[in-house]
């Protein structure tokens, strides 16, 4: 690659990606990521006990697919 072929992909990622302002967020992050770990559900969603009782129904009707699921976990 030459040095023209250089410069024009220089050219073309700046005009692609301009440049920002300001690289660093406008408040700290860590107190708000704090808040959401602690403000868990109090109950699981009702798709997760879907799921559960659908392979709990599936290993109780098709028991040679146990091993099988034992594998994929």
């Amino acid at each position: 690659m030459n040095t023209h072929d250089e410069e024009n992909i220089k050219h073309l990622l700046q005009q692609a990606l301009p440049p920002t302002a300001n690289d660093e967020p406008a408040r700290d992050l860590w107190p708000a990521f704090l808040r959401r770990m602690e403000a868990r559900p109090a109950a699981l969603p009702w798709f997760d006990l879907a799921l559960a009782a659908g392979l709990a129904a599936f290993a109780v009707f098709v028991p040679a697919a146990i091993p099988v699921l034992l594998y994929y976990l």
